[in-house]
């Protein structure tokens, strides 16, 4: 059996949004939810990276940056380089370095997306606004560094704490396409979005979904209550980080080559061709 932690991130937990993780296990290609957790500040998600293995996380924020980038910006050309370079900003400092690159480049070309975030169709990790998945890399990448767990294809930390990136936006396109399942702002929350969170949760469920990621899931139906759609996003990190860790002989089920600078979003349908 393996402990799966599935972690929906945010760059300032607060009561009103905490950190969101579910506990599961995972045997005999079957998750099984165990707990749900909310952390309103870092201290208990760093206690929980710090926790002894084996366990794997899937964590939904992203784990690095461009090349492209990172060659731009002169920042060091390896990922524990400038991971170290970026723990030693404060938070107004990391925003105004980006904030700047972005003013001296030309339209079309302020932000880049990694290889990945190609193919899931994510946006930029410089993202400073809208979702701020730049100050979530801020926040988190240190963090992981830090507590020293395994980032397959970019870090050879802990052998039995393992870290991949996730992302639920992926998962849920598959099975709904670009429905709306969830909304932060409460005047924007709809009866149609429960319906979506609703279709997502029995989904699971479908020979769909099991043949895509291989494995069954038991997690309580009051996931989908969440109006936010933080306790499902974790759920699909659970997932992802579960399929990965299936994958585990067969490089997590990334490419044979991943860029160590970069990293890679870790779902079934983002397998690529042989």
């Amino acid at each position: 059996m393996m402990q799966v932690y599935g972690i929906d991130f945010t760059s300032r937990p607060s009561r009103q949004k905490p950190i969101i993780c579910l506990e599961c296990h995972y045997e005999d290609n079957h998750l099984e939810v165990a707990s749900l957790l909310k952390w309103t500040t870092f201290d208990s998600f760093e206690d929980k990276l710090a926790a002894s293995g084996p366990w794997i996380a899937g964590i939904d924020a992203p784990f690095g940056q461009a090349r492209k980038f990172l060659e731009n910006i002169g920042w060091p050309m390896t990922w524990e380089g400038y991971v170290d370079h970026v723990t030693s900003m404060s938070r107004q400092e990391f925003r105004k370095v980006l904030d700047g690159y972005r003013l001296m480049r030309a339209p079309g070309d302020k932000e880049h997306r990694r290889v990945t975030d190609i193919i899931a169709q994510s946006i930029s990790p410089q993202k400073l606004f809208g979702t701020p998945v730049g100050l979530m890399f801020y926040e988190l990448v240190p963090r992981l560094r830090q507590a020293n767990i395994t980032i397959p294809s970019v870090h050879n930390g802990d052998i039995n704490r393992f870290g991949v990136e996730a992302y639920p936006g992926v998962l849920a396109r598959n099975l709904i396409g670009r429905r709306s399942y969830k909304q932060d702002a409460k005047v924007k929350q709809t009866k149609l979005q429960h319906a979506a969170r609703r279709e997502l949760y029995d989904l699971l469920g479908g020979e769909q979904f099991k043949g895509t990621y291989g494995m069954s899931v038991h997690a309580p139906a009051s996931l989908v209550e969440d109006p936010a759609g933080d306790q499902l996003d974790a759920l699909f990190c659970a997932i992802q980080a579960a399929w990965a860790w299936s994958k585990k002989e067969d490089n997590f089920g990334m490419p044979k080559y991943v860029d160590p600078l970069e990293g890679w979003i870790a779902d079934a349908t983002l397998i690529p061709s042989a």
